[in-house]
């Protein structure tokens, strides 16, 4: 079992084409031998997004704080803490944030996604 402040778990920039202001940290990962799923929390900063993108797998995400869009081939959507998105795999998505705060969720997904 592993238990963990979330703090305390390394954080990096997300870097590559599309990414602004963000950040990751691997919750649960590749080195705790989880089986299945990976958690992972990122932090958007004010007016930064993730890259608008695609790829076979999904997500699961909860929003924990502030205000975003969550960007798909259908347009915009706003979500803010407490809120759920489900992203299926192959579809277009982007989240970015619009607030003055930062933008937190986490995100899990399938070990092979990694």
């Amino acid at each position: 079992m592993k238990i963990q402040n979330a703090e305390k778990v390394p954080v990096s920039a997300v870097e590559g084409q599309g990414a602004e202001g963000v950040r990751i940290r691997w919750l649960i990962g590749k080195d705790d031998g989880a089986p299945n799923f990976y958690m992972r929390l990122f932090t958007v900063a004010p007016g930064g997004h993730t890259p608008l993108h695609s790829h076979k797998w999904e997500h699961e995400v909860y929003i924990l704080a502030g205000q975003g869009v969550v960007r798909t081939a259908d347009g915009r959507t706003a979500v803010a803490a407490g809120d759920v998105v489900f992203v299926t795999g192959g579809e277009l998505h982007q989240f970015a944030n619009v607030g003055g705060a930062e933008l937190k969720f986490l995100c899990l997904v399938p070990k092979t996604a990694t």
